[in-house]
């Protein structure tokens, strides 16, 4: 998609990752294909339901089976599976009462996660993003990389409502002005755009540092 989208078609080769934890990604597929993260319904009894409940209601029905042994089945693990463990750490097994009314299963999932996610007062976040460009000019072989830093200050001002909420607030000024005639969903791709947010991003101290030396050979 990304080649698509930014014009990268005589590109050789591109890769794009994000690093987790292991199991991560495999454990909030588990959310996905149950269909926890539909946001388009309302849950019927969703403020009686359990952390349990909410999870056996998108499981088939059986006298003999627990909602353990039913969602292994149905995903299809082994018994010593790592991905169970990860999901009872979660707490989707507890027999707590969620509280919330006329709730979505997002809404749900979130209130779950939330418990076990939420940043502690003495916590701090960071962001880390990192590009590596090699390009060949005048027959010679570069190597351009560009990294950026964002640390947070505690619970509440994170670098993820710093990196979000900056360039929201300075896009939405940027359209009151006028400098944005642009409207609908729009992907930051011209020029118009995206210098003047990431000059001002600069200035609240968001931004990328970098650096373009010479090489012999291309490594990945």
């Amino acid at each position: 998609s990304y080649v698509e989208v930014y014009g990268l078609h005589d590109v050789k080769t591109l890769y794009r990752g994000t690093l987790r934890k292991p199991g991560f990604s495999r454990s909030w597929d588990v959310f996905v294909q149950l269909g926890m993260t539909d946001d388009s319904y309302v849950m019927e009894g969703s403020e009686t339901m359990t952390n349990r409940d909410f999870v056996n209601s998108f499981l088939p029905f059986s006298l003999r089976d627990n909602v353990e042994l039913k969602l292994r089945a149905m995903l299809k693990l082994d018994q010593d599976d790592r991905l169970m463990q990860k999901l009872q750490w979660l707490g989707i097994f507890d027999k707590i009462v969620i509280g919330l009314k006329n709730a979505t299963p997002a809404q749900m999932l979130q209130h779950i996660l939330e418990q076990k996610w939420s940043m502690r007062p003495d916590d701090k976040d960071m962001i880390v993003m990192w590009h590596k460009v090699g390009f060949v000019k005048n027959g010679k072989k570069f190597v351009t990389e560009s990294s950026m830093v964002v640390k947070g200050d505690d619970q509440e001002n994170t670098a993820m409502s710093k990196t979000v909420g900056y360039t929201l607030a300075i896009a939405t000024r940027m359209i009151l002005e006028n400098r944005i005639t642009e409207r609908g969903v729009l992907l930051p791709l011209s020029k118009g755009v995206y210098e003047p947010v990431l000059e001002e991003l600069k200035k609240n101290g968001i931004a990328f540092n970098e650096k373009t030396y010479q090489v012999e050979e291309f490594t990945t």
